[in-house]
């Protein structure tokens, strides 16, 4: 079992290796990204592990070795699931479900909501159609009983906001304790 620091260590080595990377197509890094999804996550009152997923959801993007403009060579660089199954070595489900779900997340939204399709970057959709477009009525039937659906939305809500140039949020380090309140090693969960 890794200790508890470990996936804090590791996460802020991966922020400080690639978080200065830039976030896609937008005019953000990796890092401000994350931070801005952490912070909208707080200042919503979510729970800690839902806070945790928002900091983490796209930690997938930090773990591969594929350029920032994959998608515009139509490359999916299927970062969900890679940061999911990252995750999973270190945190409860409350954490990884909403991260492995946030891209499911998308093309629900946009299946069942045009008016978040037409909110959406440039960038995301782009990323859209390579992630398999917006759902149809069967996917967004089966999506919904995910048992992590709702945190899954509220999630996705945040990470299509948190593209602000210039915003000043709190530090990596003020969403460090909420990873350790989260791991799989900690007393709560």
């Amino acid at each position: 079992m890794p200790a508890m620091t470990e996936p804090v260590e590791q996460v802020r080595e991966l922020f400080q290796k690639n978080g200065h990377s830039q976030y896609g197509g937008e005019a953000i890094t990796q890092l401000e990204h994350a931070l801005q999804a952490a912070t909208l996550a707080e200042e919503s009152n979510a729970p800690p592990a839902l806070i945790a997923a928002a900091l983490l959801h796209d930690v997938g993007h930090l773990l591969h070795q594929l350029p920032a403009d994959a998608p515009d060579h139509g490359w999916d660089d299927r970062h969900e699931q890679l940061g999911a199954a990252w995750l999973q070595d270190y945190f409860s489900p409350a954490v990884v479900e909403p991260v492995r779900l946030h891209v499911a997340a998308k093309r629900y939204l946009c299946g069942t909501d045009p008016s978040y399709f037409q909110a959406l970057s440039e960038p995301s959709r782009v990323s859209l159609e390579l992630q398999g477009g917006p759902m149809n009525d069967q996917q967004v039937a089966h999506f919904t009983k995910h048992p992590h659906f709702e945190a899954a939305i509220a999630l996705r809500r945040w990470d299509e906001a948190a593209k602000v140039p210039n915003l000043v949020t709190a530090e990596l380090e003020h969403f460090l304790p909420y990873l350790t309140t989260c791991s799989l090693t900690a007393d709560t969960v």
